[in-house]
């Protein structure tokens, strides 16, 4: 069983999961806060970006160079007092340089040989694979491993990794050439994929002023690990509505082009539609976006916010869509206008609230 295929049952949170929430919303605020200092603009990058981190999943990030992807995400590591790796994937990379390898040591004072493991940069709480696509897919899959099982295996033996665990992979949408795709089979493993997005005239305006004077741009550590790994089990407990979760699962199942109740426009242009795991990262992740904003349960809203970044690399398109300049993106517009959310007695966020509460 995946990392995401925990039971989403809707116990209310007790007191401590309350002030955990508190917590959160304030810890949101102030790393967005200090991001500012390094990072700008990019706000919605970063909110997906904390998203995925306390539900637990990993992300794909596309962007041109320069977007400061690398900074983005080596200064979230710095605001959770978290160890970061980053690895630059390249076409000779082998799968022992991300993940370890055993050599042969000798024990000065008794002359004896034995294996010892060494550990490699895949052994740290948060990894940017740079550049994934660029390396050959047997590397890939010692990455995906570890993402999966959270444990690495070399000469036969089981090395865990120390969570929490979060892996970051960039893609590079320009260059193609001399690139090896992730399997669509193997972008499933990552709950979003964010496009990174040139920065708006008056961001770009300010990059320029600020980043070539001396400006102080230290960060403060705002959660420990052990402060993430309790803040995930306290959105896993946070309350969905069966309403929520038929509307996820309708999102999810209309993706599939041979679903009878499918849009037109889904049958048409998609061959291939998502599979379970896009319905329990929608719901993990509308509760993540539901408590990241001070709420005790997750709402139709927070699915439709998290759509696009979990269904967008699930879709795939045939060559209709192509023909027509029909992108992932555009078809899950279309498809979130033919969705619509299930009525239900309790959409109003107070009034769950005070269900939530008893």
């Amino acid at each position: 069983m995946n990392e995401a295929a925990a039971s989403t049952g809707s116990n209310a949170p007790d007191d401590q999961d309350l002030q955990a929430v508190e917590r959160l919303k304030a810890a949101r605020e102030s790393i967005l806060r200090q991001m500012g200092r390094v990072i700008i603009g990019q706000e919605q990058v970063l909110d997906e970006l904390l998203i995925a981190l306390f539900s637990g999943g990993h992300c794909i990030l596309e962007g041109v160079p320069g977007l400061a992807k690398t900074l983005m995400i080596s200064t979230l590591s710095r605001l959770f007092a978290l160890d970061f790796s980053r690895i630059q994937f390249t076409p000779d990379l082998m799968p022992t340089d991300i993940t370890g390898t055993e050599v042969i040591q000798e024990d000065k004072a008794t002359g004896a040989r034995a294996f010892k493991f060494l550990a490699g940069p895949i052994f740290a709480n948060v990894i940017l694979a740079d550049e994934i696509n660029r390396t050959p897919p047997k590397t890939q899959a010692a990455l995906l491993e570890a993402m999966q099982e959270r444990q690495v295996t070399v000469g036969g033996d089981r090395h865990p990794l120390d969570p929490p665990f979060f892996v970051l992979a960039t893609q590079n949408p320009i260059e193609q050439e001399g690139t090896y795709p992730l399997p669509e089979a193997q972008q499933d493993r990552f709950m979003f994929k964010i496009h990174v997005e040139y920065p708006t005239y008056d961001q770009e305006y300010e990059i320029a002023e600020k980043t070539t004077v001396n400006v102080d741009r230290d960060v403060e550590s705002v959660l420990s690990g052990e402060e993430i790994l309790s803040l995930q089990q306290v959105v896993r407990r946070l309350p969905a509505a069966p309403h929520v979760i038929r509307h996820a699962l309708d999102l999810s199942r209309m993706t599939r082009p041979d679903d009878p109740k499918a849009p037109e426009i889904i049958q048409r242009m998609v061959t291939w539609g998502a599979g379970p795991r896009a319905v329990q990262f929608l719901v993990l992740g509308a509760k993540a976006r539901a408590i990241l904003n001070g709420r005790y349960h997750a709402s139709t809203d927070d699915v439709r916010m998290v759509a696009h970044p979990v269904l967008r690399h699930r879709v795939i398109t045939n060559f209709s869509a192509e023909a027509e300049g029909y992108t992932t993106d555009r078809i899950v517009d279309a498809l979130l206008d033919a969705v619509n959310p299930t009525d239900s007695p309790l959409t109003d966020d107070k009034a769950l609230s005070k269900v939530v509460k008893r």
